[in-house]
């Protein structure tokens, strides 16, 4: 089953009744997705209290704010994939090394490249210990349950200096009555 509105580079926003404590309440920004293998994605509003410094003290000076690691998903959490944002290249042109696109101004990126080298191609980063991933078939089942919303990204997105309002800032902008769903309560018995 393919949902042509379902590609890399775009968002899926939990569903605040999704039961999966992994994904309460998350943003997750797609950075691979096909119909045998997949799909691939971050969580964009979960920071750690790791700074970038610990790690990777070599990639501090280009780590966007907050300059965290971020949990990416609940798979590998021993891995660290890098989301980079280009300074804007010529059409085609792209950052040097192992830089893939996801969107034009947005790919993953290799951390063993030099960083000083590439301050001149490259903005910002954001680095993810871990990320989601979805086998054939499971993502588009959740999104047809009503686990996710897809949605289109914004270019801050995925370098948000205020994660933790990531989710009700990209629900509030979007059309209808799924702006609504921003003031979901916490616990809704409560209410």
């Amino acid at each position: 089953m393919e949902l042509e509105f379902v590609q890399a580079g775009r968002l899926l926003v939990a569903n605040p009744l999704l039961p999966d404590q992994n994904f309460d309440r998350t943003v997750v920004f797609l950075i691979a997705y096909n119909d045998d293998d997949g799909a691939i994605g971050v969580v964009l509003n979960r920071p750690s209290e790791t700074t970038v410094a610990a790690p990777l003290p070599r990639w501090v000076h280009m780590a966007a704010s907050p300059a965290v690691i971020f949990v990416g998903g609940p798979v590998q959490h021993d891995a660290v994939i890098c989301l980079a944002r280009s300074h804007g290249h010529p059409a085609g042109a792209a950052p040097p090394g192992e830089w893939k696109p996801v969107t034009s101004d947005i790919g993953t990126l290799d951390l063993d490249m030099d960083p000083d080298v590439l301050q001149s191609s490259l903005s910002e980063v954001r680095l993810f210990a871990g990320y989601a991933g979805w086998a054939s078939g499971q993502l588009e089942a959740e999104i047809a349950a009503g686990a996710w919303w897809v949605v289109d990204a914004e270019p801050e997105d995925a370098f948000c200096d205020d994660p933790e309002q990531l989710w009700k800032s990209v629900l509030r902008r979007q059309p209808g009555s799924l702006a609504l769903v921003a003031s979901y309560p916490d616990d809704p018995a409560l209410n």
